[in-house]
């Protein structure tokens, strides 16, 4: 079995503690010794990778920007750490690059693109003129279009499809063939699946996708009996809003 901590993925940063996607969350994760931190990232009108969840600035400053209509030089003066509590008060809304910047040695980001594939060149560029080696990097998206542009300019590093599955509808409601969903993703040469932790995210499923030599990850646990559960049927790394917590509360389980 992997050690707890690499299995663990910091959602958006420490982001039960701090304000997600800031450079204070993404920093507490490192500090608490995550091996992996997911962030979500857009792109500017001035073509700046940004790194925020929403599309525009609403749910976590007191102002509405839509982001891909925007300069940087006007997000950044937005405060995006006092929603989430007072002491917080002054965070911006990071550069990619700046987070980039405080990736450590043994450290993993995983970067969720929301926007569509005019991104793409751009990250190219930082991503490659990051200190980071190829394995320090995983790009996940929801949009299968993206993912497959990505993985054609850029083949080295390891991409997964972000699937909802059950997440919006009723899952009796719900068919899934996981046949066709590890086609296409063999279609795509991607390296697997990121899943919600839904009812179809079971031991079974789980199964399939690694006998067909494809990765699964989840998002998004917060409870340390599922967290337990899951890496007991072997998934291969587990999204959480409580990365330091969870990781802790997991040991105490094992021991």
């Amino acid at each position: 079995m992997k050690n707890t901590k690499e299995i663990i993925i910091a959602h958006r940063g420490e982001s039960y503690d701090a304000p997600e996607n800031t450079l204070a969350a993404i920093k507490l994760a490192w500090e608490r010794g995550a091996v992996s931190v997911e962030v979500d990232v857009h792109m500017t009108q001035d073509g700046q990778i940004v790194v925020i969840h929403d599309a525009d600035t609403s749910r976590v400053a007191n102002r509405k920007m839509i982001l891909k209509k925007s300069l940087y030089a006007d997000l950044k003066k937005l405060d995006v750490g006092s929603f989430k509590h007072i002491k917080w008060k002054g965070e911006q809304i990071p550069l990619l690059q700046e987070v980039l910047d405080t990736v450590p040695h043994a450290g993993r980001l995983i970067i969720e693109i929301k926007s569509n594939v005019d991104l793409l060149p751009r990250l190219k560029i930082l991503l490659e003129k990051s200190k980071l080696k190829t394995d320090q990097i995983e790009i996940i998206a929801f949009d299968s279009k993206v993912l497959a542009e990505a993985k054609q300019i850029m083949p080295k590093y390891k991409m997964l499809w972000l699937l909802d599955l059950d997440y919006y509808l009723p899952w009796w409601l719900i068919f899934i063939s996981k046949k066709r969903l590890i086609k296409k993703v063999k279609t795509l040469h991607l390296e697997g699946v990121n899943v919600w932790d839904g009812k179809l995210l079971t031991k079974d499923f789980i199964c399939n996708f690694k006998k067909a030599g494809l990765l699964v990850y989840t998002w998004t646990v917060n409870n340390p009996t599922r967290a337990k559960q899951l890496i007991e049927y072997e998934i291969d790394a587990i999204t959480t809003d409580r990365a330091a917590w969870i990781t802790e509360q997991i040991n105490k389980q094992i021991k």
